[in-house]
């Protein structure tokens, strides 16, 4: 650890000056592997999240229509919930999708249905037909968009009928995954264009009230095909003729399209490759500008059902070693910057913007494989405390100020190799009994190590009392964070019994310093920190009612 950086950094929060409401925007995850979720540890998952969930989480997953074993592994999953008898029939069977709504219900979630890919009857694709992750059929537009139209409605239909109209108009359906690319999607833009048509309609005569959209498109660079077919497709729904009914335009309720720090391949020879905030915010803008250009799309909320720091979510430490970050408390705040700047990009643009973190977890992996996850083997890793922290925050945006606030979109390079960290944060209140502040200090360089000296200061806290109960909780190194005891105990791929319960004792989201009571003078509250790089404080003022 080298010396203490003590640079005078200052944060000062006004409990007067509202910025409006405060989005709780991160209630979002997802994963490929979608026969996971009623799976013993799927559901120890989402149990987890339903313990601490200010609202309903929205859980998206790849493959629901997908053929196969209905067996999940990495990167694959299946329902058969299409399948044609010997006259060229529709057979629907529902169980397993079943299984999986009924789940995410199970523990107060709510379906984000990703809507693909093509099921093994009714691909146009003329090759071999066996269907897994390394075949192509699944990635072809259907033989006929009649059947298409009908599967659809059928699934939108069925949904109605077991779990309710007003229920299920509280769920997003969004058309197939980032179909800019050709592992999820063979046909052409036209052929993108006229499937979502088809659905759009299929699920509207049903649900009016639906909320559909897409395209999910992959991160937009300039002059890169991700762009344009974000751009194409939305000038399709705006002024396109609709493939289905020959009028101009069809309905979108929500835009999606992901954004990724990096990209990492299979590379045991590994170099030091780092993710980046600038990276991610640069598709964001990009994506949001491509949008404002339709003023027909105005208001429209902006969904990124993929934003995360890196694109590979079952790759781990042994295929890349770069990937240990996961594990690591550089994770957690790596995503609580992206997130706070997205908001703050958001706001500029004048989009509400929701956020989903594509985790969730492997069976059978070795303990901390490295996986972007929230559990491993179990085990709560950091990332899920950032979650846990964020539960807390209030629904008013309180004026905060910080004096070592980055713009990272204007650094020289991707990493910001030059700069210090960010410190920088939110600060929320909870009606007006309570005032949550969280705060970070980020850099993405992960081999950075360094403390700094905070002040933090709060004026015109409005509480009667001058006695406030404060909370401070600690996401870092040796906070909340059982990967530091992991490695303590000698990294075992398989804990024993006494491993493992050690392990597990620090998953949890613990207290920086006990529960203490203060006093307030002239309505201001003070307190200086340390605050090392790759950490989270969270600080929660409630008024002393004794």
């Amino acid at each position: 650890m080298s010396d203490l950086k003590r640079r005078n950094v200052k944060i000062l929060i006004d409990a007067s000056k509202w910025q409006g409401d405060f989005l709780h925007n991160w209630n979002y995850i997802g994963y490929d592997e979608i026969n996971y979720t009623y799976t013993p540890e799927g559901e120890e998952v989402l149990e987890k999240f339903m313990d601490f969930a200010e609202k309903p989480y929205y859980v998206r997953a790849h493959h629901l229509l997908c053929t196969g074993n209905c067996h999940g592994f990495y990167k694959w999953g299946s329902t058969n919930v299409y399948t044609e008898d010997e006259k060229g029939n529709p057979v629907y069977s529902w169980k397993v999708i079943d299984s999986i709504f009924d789940t995410y219900l199970k523990y107060n979630c709510k379906p984000f249905v990703e809507i693909g890919f093509m099921p093994q009857d009714l691909t146009s694709y003329g090759g071999d037909n066996y269907f897994e992750y390394r075949q192509d059929g699944w990635r072809y537009p259907p033989k006929d968009y009649q059947k298409w139209y009908d599967l659809v409605y059928s699934l939108v239909k069925h949904c109605i009928e077991r779990y309710g109209i007003e229920e299920v108009k509280t769920w997003y359906w969004e058309l197939w995954n980032e179909p800019d690319i050709e592992y999820y999607w063979k046909g052409s833009l036209e052929d993108f264009c006229k499937l979502y048509d088809y659905t759009e309609s299929a699920i509207r005569s049903i649900l009016p009230d639906a909320k559909v959209g897409g395209p999910a498109t992959t991160g937009p660079f300039r002059g890169r095909r991700s762009s344009e077919w974000l751009d194409q497709f939305l000038n399709h729904c705006v002024n396109g003729t609709n493939y289905l009914t020959g009028s101009r335009g069809t309905r979108i309720d929500f835009i999606s399209f992901h954004a990724k720090g990096a990209g990492y391949n299979f590379d045991i020879q590994y170099k030091k490759q780092l993710p980046s905030i600038k990276r991610l915010l640069s598709q964001v803008r990009l994506g949001l500008e491509i949008i404002d250009k339709y003023p027909a799309l105005k208001g429209l909320e902006c969904i990124l059902s993929e934003v995360d720091p890196d694109g590979w979510a079952a790759g781990g430490r042994f295929d890349n070693p770069n990937l240990n970050f996961r594990n690591t408390e550089y994770y957690p705040s790596y995503v609580v910057t992206a997130f706070t700047k997205l908001a703050e990009l958001a706001e500029k643009h004048n989009r509400e913007l929701k956020l989903l973190t594509w985790a969730f977890m492997f069976r059978g992996e070795r303990c901390f494989e490295g996986t972007r996850t929230f559990v491993t083997q179990g085990i709560d890793k950091p990332i899920l405390n950032l979650f846990r922290m964020f539960s807390f925050l209030g629904d008013k945006k309180l004026y905060l100020e910080s004096s070592q606030k980055k713009n990272q979109l204007d650094f020289t390079d991707d990493c910001g190799v030059r700069e210090e960290p960010e410190i920088y944060g939110v600060a929320t209140m909870s009606g007006s009994r309570s005032i949550e502040i969280m705060i970070y200090c980020h850099h993405d360089d992960w081999d950075i190590k360094d403390e700094y000296e905070v002040e933090l200061e709060v004026v015109n806290v409005p509480f009667d009392s001058s006695k406030v109960q404060l909370r401070h909780y600690r996401l870092d190194r040796e906070h909340s964070n059982a990967y530091t005891e992991w490695v303590r105990q000698g990294r075992p791929d398989y804990p024993t019994e006494g491993q493992r319960r050690a392990i597990k004792a620090r998953e949890g989201l613990e207290l920086y310093e006990p529960i203490s009571e203060v006093l307030l003078f002239n309505k201001t509250f003070k307190k200086n920190i340390i605050l090392p790089t790759h950490s989270v404080s969270l600080f929660i003022l409630s008024e002393n009612k004794k």
